[in-house]
């Protein structure tokens, strides 16, 4: 074997290789120059000393050893990306990108108080929190706090690990992280009491949390940060029953989910029992490419076997009757796959949740999303809270389903990621109105939204009806795709017979988008027995871009709408102060 080794490693040192573009992420294609760059290298194996030396041999040092993407950090210079993408064993190279957190009465409204009163809050299972850190408020005299266990002073934070080169440690200097954890496993315990009117309880309140802080004091982080915190979560998921991963961050898609490196990463999750939560993204106002906010799910909210969040409104009463989808949570399909995204919506804009310090990045550029003490303590008027800030964004809506894919874990310990999946997008909530709109004060701009399945997905998280089915599906839950057809003009389901819901022939037949009839009523948008439905989901002309062909291309195209020529991509849309 050692032999045969060596032979192979001296032919392919002897042969020379040929450049190819298709290995390249598009920002790294044509380079000239000789500056470093950062990338993110996959191989067709897992690197070894042999991979390694290769780097060196084109003038690169190895950074990180990302193995469960088959990958290295390296950096190298530029104009010897081309000569590498021809080695046979390179797979694709792409930047080492940048990402942020995408900022937002959320338990009552999703009916996790149900499972609370069946003694589900998450005992026994943790959840790795890969975001800015989880900050313990130093305000307090005492250990207790709303991560500690309710009886006791001993933290439900139970590991802790950081990829940021700064003081702050595994603590939260940005202030995302801490608010993040509070919505998906705050005990309340600053805000309990005879003298409090309200409890910022979040939705699994006793889970253990594993912190793995990728996110600096600005929010900012790398792709190579964040795939190795989901590697580190892999590694330690024995060790501390980790079964949920929660990404309530993301940046733009380059490429294909096949090639992108963090979806390779949360697949990797997936494929070994975790079940991975992620944040769609803040871009369902944009408009640049005339394609009214429609395709801009963010990595890896993009990839198909992982659970997407979107955003809805609880307009300040804890009924969900009233509540509506925020004009800023991200719309698929998904740019290049055109994957049927996001999965579910949940409780994202104005959520109250824990506060890291109030000396952190967010409030202190926020002041005015520090909580009133009135808001919640009887008799207070004056003064803003130390343990509580409000944010908005589908960063605050993906841990209130990280929550919930807790409490049915509790329940039911024996179901898999995919039968998860199905669960909570069968039993979803979907007595959603056709349309809304919110007109932003500050510009004058209204933004329409339509409830459509590229805006809503199966529907509004809903933890009893999910608690109370005793469906198990078979098969994967992979969201489905969809395509264009150009002689009917619509836009249909790709059957996918490996997929809970691709078994039936209505999948290729069933059109999303097209048609020569409006369809308003919800049993057409939800009828049948899977999530989606046998007849049309729209009628009429496709909404986005108005029918431009500015819009189509944007949607449709075969290249992303992105673009750009830069190393890192740009920095998501935060929401701070959410809409009302």
């Amino acid at each position: 074997m050692k032999v045969r080794f060596a032979f192979f490693l001296l032919l392919v040192v002897a042969v020379s290789a040929v450049a190819d573009d298709s290995k390249l992420a598009p920002e790294l294609q044509n380079r000239t120059t000789g500056s470093p760059v950062n990338v993110i290298v996959q191989f067709n194996v897992l690197p070894t000393y042999r991979e390694r030396s290769e780097m060196r041999r084109f003038g690169g040092s190895v950074r990180a050893s990302l193995q469960v993407v088959q990958g290295l950090n390296v950096s190298l210079p530029a104009n010897r990306l081309a000569a590498l993408s021809g080695e046979s064993d390179v797979v694709y190279i792409s930047p080492d990108r940048n990402l942020h957190g995408f900022l937002t009465n959320s338990a009552p409204a999703v009916n996790a108080p149900y499972a609370w009163s069946q003694n589900l809050e998450g005992s026994g299972i943790s959840v790795a929190v890969i975001d800015s850190g989880i900050g313990l408020n130093p305000t307090h005299t005492s250990a207790q706090s709303d991560f500690s266990s309710w009886d006791s002073t001993t933290s439900r934070v139970v590991y802790s690990r950081s990829w940021v080169n700064d003081s702050a440690g595994t603590q939260d200097a940005y202030g995302h992280g801490t608010h993040v954890a509070g919505i998906l496993a705050g005990n309340g315990f600053n805000s309990t009491g005879a003298q409090y009117t309200k409890t910022f309880k979040g939705v699994a309140p006793s889970v253990q949390l594993v912190n793995l802080r990728v996110l600096d004091g600005q929010g900012a982080g790398t792709d190579s940060a964040v795939i190795s915190a989901i590697q580190t979560a892999i590694q330690l998921r024995t060790r501390y029953d980790i079964r949920v991963i929660n990404l309530s961050l993301g940046r733009p898609v380059y490429e294909s989910y096949r090639f992108d490196p963090l979806c390779r990463a949360v697949e990797a999750a997936y494929r070994v029992g975790i079940v991975v939560v992620v944040a769609a993204g803040n871009e369902g106002r944009g408009n640049s490419a005339g394609n009214d906010g429609y395709a801009t799910i963010t990595s890896p909210g993009n990839d198909p076997y992982v659970i997407t969040v979107g955003a809805m409104k609880s307009m300040g009463t804890p009924t969900r009757t009233d509540d509506l989808i925020a004009s800023y949570s991200s719309k698929g399909p998904t740019v290049i796959d055109h994957i049927v995204k996001p999965d579910l919506v949940a409780p994202g804009n104005k959520v109250i949740s824990a506060l890291a310090a109030p000396g952190t990045a967010l409030p202190t550029q926020y002041p005015q999303n520090l909580v009133p003490l009135s808001e919640y303590i009887s008799g207070s008027s004056a003064g803003t809270s130390s343990d509580y800030f409000t944010l908005s964004g589908t960063s605050m809506a993906t841990p209130v389903v990280s929550g919930a894919v807790v409490l049915l874990l509790q329940a039911q310990p024996n179901l898999t990621p995919d039968q998860v999946k199905a669960r909570l997008m069968k039993t979803a909530y979907r007595t959603l109105p056709s349309y809304s709109s919110y007109t932003d004060p500050a510009t004058g701009s209204t933004y329409t939204s339509q409830y459509d399945i590229f805006t809503v997905g199966a529907g509004y998280l809903d933890i009893q009806a999910a608690l109370l089915s005793t469906d198990q599906s078979s098969g994967t839950a992979k969201s489905p795709a969809v395509q264009y057809d150009p002689n009917t003009q619509s836009v249909y389901f790709v059957k996918d017979s490996s997929a809970v819901w691709g078994g039936s022939a209505s999948w290729s037949a069933s059109a999303v988008w097209g048609g020569s009839a409006f369809v308003g009523d919800q049993s057409a948008v939800w009828g049948g027995s899977s999530p989606w439905a046998s007849s049309a989901v729209w009628g009429g002309s496709a909404v986005w871009g108005g029918n431009t062909n500015a819009g189509f291309s944007a949607v449709w195209g075969g290249s992303a709408v992105w673009g750009g020529s830069t190393d890192t991509a740009d920095s998501t849309a935060i929401t701070v102060n959410g809409e009302n």
